[in-house]
């Protein structure tokens, strides 16, 4: 049933549509078209105002043709940078890029995938249920859209995500993550003249990090500091240094732990400088702040989001497997607010960067795999 040119064009067409992140408002356009031939009702909601960009999210409903629970299906229509004026290239079933910018398979293999199952749904009228499906903004630059998106417009306690590699996989373990931001203050003075007089921040903040175990701690928990600004001059002694990191864990416990294995090194840094000094006053001092950047997922193996897709992959012949995974994804969003959500992969590879690629077969396996658990889903109403 499912159309693999029709599939590809979709795809073609919504990657030749820029939609990088905060600038969405025109393939949203192009969706709503799209969904609303098929009878779909449309809204747009007004996340778009708290993420600062030219959209909201999309909600677009098709009512079920048997009675069922809503089931929910979710992808974001963002990308990275550099995603403007990309040009598909499909040769040997792979589709790439020129090289030159992302692909934007991430997460446009996903809409284009809702697009054609819908397409398969009604042209061919299939029994459904009632679906849900929300398509975000501002994933890409910390799952924006879905954390400003009122999980009351829909009534899905389940569903899907379409936005991760293995289309034979479904990812029902996620991490949940804190992002940490620190600055740390010494004392600027000349570095030629008179360094003495001067506390250099980035020789502080150099020792905390020094001290922290970053990378893998263990199978559950990462943790890593990627962003550091300071300094004005080579002349200058630094009085200021901000350092951006995060932790993240699938235990809350040990996402606790790790954080507070961050912060505390930073303030031992202090603490040990000022008591070197005879007149410390008001600096070195350290600050920061702890964010809540995610929820984590954790979803049984007997919820009916695992047992659906696994029942369908083999009324298909196939082996549809959990997984475990170390990234965020909107459906940690929607976990968090009660929406148990399964993430679901579409063949993506090297996304985010010009190597970025999708095979169409992957994106018809998964696409086979989400009309299967659709079928699944209206017969055990």
């Amino acid at each position: 049933m499912i159309q693999i040119d029709r599939l590809s064009d979709f795809f073609s067409t919504v990657v030749q549509i820029d939609s990088v992140s905060r600038e969405e408002a025109q393939v949203a356009a192009y969706l709503t078209k799209e969904f609303e031939k098929l009878g779909a009702s449309v809204v747009m909601d007004n996340a778009g105002e708290a993420v600062n960009g030219n959209c909201g999210n999309l909600i677009v409903r098709f009512p079920g043709t048997v009675e069922a629970p809503p089931l929910l299906l979710s992808a974001h229509m963002d990308t990275v940078e550099p995603g403007r004026g990309i040009v598909p290239v499909l040769e040997n079933g792979v589709f790439t890029s020129q090289g030159d910018t992302i692909l934007g398979s991430d997460d446009k293999s996903a809409v284009a995938i809702l697009l054609e199952i819908c397409t398969v749904l009604v042209e061919n009228s299939l029994p459904h249920g009632p679906l849900e499906l929300v398509i975000t903004v501002c994933e890409e630059i910390g799952l924006l859209g879905a954390k400003n998106f009122d999980i009351t417009q829909i009534s899905a306690k389940y569903g899907y995500a379409l936005d991760a590699r293995d289309p034979d996989g479904i990812v029902t373990r996620a991490p949940y993550a804190n992002r940490i931001e620190f600055k740390v203050h010494g004392i600027d003075a000349h570095a030629g003249a008179k360094p003495e007089d001067g506390i250099n921040a980035i020789l502080l903040a150099s020792r905390a990090i020094a001290g922290l175990e970053l990378g893998r701690i263990d199978e559950e928990t990462t943790c890593n500091l990627g962003l550091i600004k300071g300094g004005v001059a080579t002349n200058i002694v630094p009085g200021l240094v901000e350092i951006c990191g995060e932790a993240r864990s699938h235990n809350p416990d040990k996402l606790k732990a790790v954080t507070e294995k961050m912060t505390s090194a930073f303030e031992q840094v202090i603490k040990e400088e000022r008591a070197k000094m005879a007149d410390p006053g008001d600096r070195p001092f350290v600050e920061y702040e702890v964010f809540e950047d995610f929820a984590g997922i954790n979803i049984p193996d007997d919820h009916p989001v695992v047992v659906m897709a696994k029942r369908a992959g083999e009324n298909l012949g196939r082996e549809v497997s959990t997984r475990m995974s170390g990234g965020g994804a909107d459906g940690n969003v929607f976990c968090s607010q009660g929406v148990m959500t399964g993430v679901m992969g579409t063949g993506m590879n090297d996304v985010h960067s010009t190597r970025e690629s999708v095979a169409v077969a992957d994106m018809v396996k998964c696409a086979e795999l989400l009309l299967e658990i659709i079928k699944i889903h209206a017969e055990e109403r």
